[in-house]
């Protein structure tokens, strides 16, 4: 389950910019997930649990802002709504898409104290 190793990769990084802004707990963290980022949010929202006790964002509340998945379809010159990788063009339905948007994983904001 990489979902644990995430969390403790944002706990770290929860750590690391606590010295660096001086704060001392973490009340909200919030993310944004798109559907192609292969993050599984129940497992993510399970292991946030577990992996922040006993650290400053222990009693902190997870957000999850899910993003659209999309891409830029070479036939069409325009970005496309996609619902997963390899989807055809929704308008041309060519397989010639690069992913734009969609695959990202990211630690949007933080509410500290």
């Amino acid at each position: 389950m990489h979902e644990m190793a995430i969390c403790e990769s944002i706990r770290s990084a929860l750590e690391e910019q606590a010295q660096v802004q001086d704060f001392s707990t973490v009340d909200v963290v919030r993310l944004e997930i798109g559907p192609l980022s292969g993050v599984e949010i129940e497992a993510l929202k399970f292991g946030f649990d577990v992996v922040m006790r006993g650290s400053l964002a222990e009693k902190a509340r997870l957000e999850i802002i899910e993003t659209e998945a999309k891409a830029w379809c070479m036939m069409c010159a325009e970005t496309v709504p996609i619902a997963q990788r390899f989807d055809p063009c929704p308008k041309c339905n060519s397989h010639q898409l690069q992913v734009t948007a969609g695959d990202e994983m990211r630690i949007k904001e933080l509410e500290v104290n």
